[in-house]
């Protein structure tokens, strides 16, 4: 039987262990605000131990066949069926999952419009701003750019749109800074 394109799609791409922040690096760059950052949001393990490994395979697999429900995500590999909420998810990733199910990025209205505008005016420096809107890269503070920069390459990877930061970008790098 042949593969489905989605898992021939997920059978290309790399997996998570590319993701990992190079400590040194942003120690010899004077950045060691960031990882105070990560270690106050419980996300420093993850990001940084070397020996964790996975199976590129089962990776692709459990990625073609995830599918979210409310809290609780499925996903088939190997034909075994995995099913887990945030909360465990957060356990096994010893990472938080507060907040899972609140910030969607189709969903706006769980945030203020005062809020989001609050967001944008902190980010993009411009105090004088009526509504909210995204906000170049360019136009933030570099601890905010750098911030940004991680939740585009970790949190929510994508190949298009990175150079504005859209509301749900605005509210991760809040959660981070």
């Amino acid at each position: 039987m042949a593969p489905s394109p989605k898992l021939e799609k997920f059978q290309k791409r790399g997996v998570v262990r590319g993701k990992l922040v190079k400590v040194s690096y942003f120690q010899e760059q004077g950045l060691e605000v960031f990882l105070d950052k990560l270690k106050a949001q419980g996300w420093y393990e993850l990001l940084t131990n070397t020996q964790i490994g996975c199976s590129q395979p089962d990776v692709a697999e459990f990625y073609a066949n995830v599918a979210l429900a409310g809290d609780v995500l499925t996903s088939t590999v190997n034909g075994v069926l995995i099913e887990v909420n945030a909360q465990a998810l957060g356990v096994i990733l010893r990472v938080p999952a507060t907040g899972f199910n609140l910030y969607v990025r189709e969903d706006k209205s769980l945030v203020s419009k005062a809020r989001l505008l609050e967001l944008a005016q902190h980010l993009s420096q411009e105090p004088g701003l009526r509504s909210p809107q995204a906000v170049k890269k360019g136009d933030m503070q570099p601890l905010h750019q750098l911030l940004f920069w991680f939740v585009i390459k970790n949190i929510i990877p994508r190949a298009q749109g990175r150079n504005q930061a859209d509301a749900m970008d605005h509210c991760l790098i809040d959660l981070l800074d």
